[in-house]
């Protein structure tokens, strides 16, 4: 686990960042609803994250600080669903992993659905003038599904320094007992549709990926392409006492599609219990974002007790500052509201 001691001048706003201790945990969760595969978008003052389907299919949540989060809510006060209706193709229950990527004045929401005719995971993309939605998929088949490798899952899009726009996913192997792998895939100018054959990127045979590897995130950092992905069974694992082999690691690549190599300093966050740093269990399923120019990542990790055991069937928030050393990527303790606020 890598995680930076120091973090000065890495607060915004009200938000503060403290380092760990033995009264204070290293991470911290900004919600402690369920929340699972969080992303996070910075929209002006404000931040809005979205979440896998847990009762809307696509939950919103909302920020001003990063630290105080709540449920947007409709007129009628019930939770906001970002995307109300699915795209023709998907069949409900099964929406996972949304993210939003901003083209001008249009919000494009790339998101996980059951095929209904498939009978796999497909990755779709809607649109909306809002960022909270509600979000439009008019197209009568998904954007992207590798139905013979199993289905494909956790889109990211990303949007390069010259304008292209890429798509990043997984496809959905360990579901039909085959392989995992990270692609990558140009998209159009409008980013509705795919452009060229996916790209292979990186693989799962590491020891400790456990043939699982996917929710990748790419990021152009200070020494280049990083892409950012999560690996190893997300469930509670006796065998890790009682913790979660999830974890998070990082590639470095030559180019947004290609010649990425694994950091020999993988995995760099995974489940701990430690007096003083805390307990962490299954962090993973990261999105980067910056805010006042500085990097942050977001990922979720299962709800513990202060005795790392399973509380409750929830995966809840985190949000951390995403330091750079030497090219590298490290965390610093995660954000938290001061006392009394």
């Amino acid at each position: 686990m890598r995680i930076a001691r120091s973090i000065t001048g890495f607060a915004i706003a009200a938000l503060s960042a403290v380092g760990s201790g033995a009264s204070t945990p290293s991470f911290v969760p900004v919600l402690q609803e369920n929340f699972p595969d969080p992303f996070v978008l910075s929209h002006g003052a404000e931040f809005i994250a979205y979440s896998t389907n847990d009762g809307p299919n696509v939950p919103v949540a909302t920020s001003r600080d990063l630290v105080h989060w709540s449920f947007a809510t409709d007129a009628s006060g019930n939770k906001l669903d970002a995307l109300p209706r699915l795209g023709s193709w998907a069949k409900g229950g099964f929406t996972w992993a949304p993210e939003v990527l901003q083209l001008g004045n249009r919000y494009l929401l790339y998101y996980t659905a059951s095929d209904r005719r498939k009978n796999a995971q497909c990755v779709g993309v809607a649109v909306a003038a809002d960022p909270q939605g509600p979000f439009v998929d008019s197209s009568p088949e998904p954007l992207v599904c590798q139905t013979k490798l199993g289905g494909t899952i956790d889109a990211d899009a990303f949007r390069d320094s010259d304008g292209k726009l890429y798509l990043y996913f997984k496809n959905d192997g360990n579901r039909v007992h085959q392989r995992t792998w990270l692609w990558g895939q140009r998209l159009s100018e409008d980013g509705l549709s795919a452009v060229g054959e996916p790209v292979e990127l990186l693989g799962d045979k590491e020891r400790w990926k456990d043939a699982v590897i996917e929710a990748p995130t790419m990021v152009r950092g200070p020494s280049g392409y990083t892409l950012f992905y999560s690996a190893g069974f997300f469930g509670w694992n006796p065998e890790e006492g009682g913790l979660s082999p999830y974890a998070m690691g990082y590639a470095t690549c030559l180019t947004p599609l290609g010649q990425c190599k694994d950091s020999p300093d993988n995995p760099i966050l995974h489940s701990f219990k430690d007096r003083d740093a805390g307990c962490l269990s299954g962090p993973g399923h990261q999105s980067v974002f910056e805010a006042r120019g500085r990097m942050f990542i977001s990922f979720h990790a299962w709800a513990a007790t202060p005795y790392c055991r399973k509380e409750g069937d929830k995966r809840v928030l985190y949000i951390a500052p995403l330091l750079w050393k030497d090219g590298k990527p490290m965390l610093g303790p995660s954000l938290r509201a001061q006392p009394g606020s």
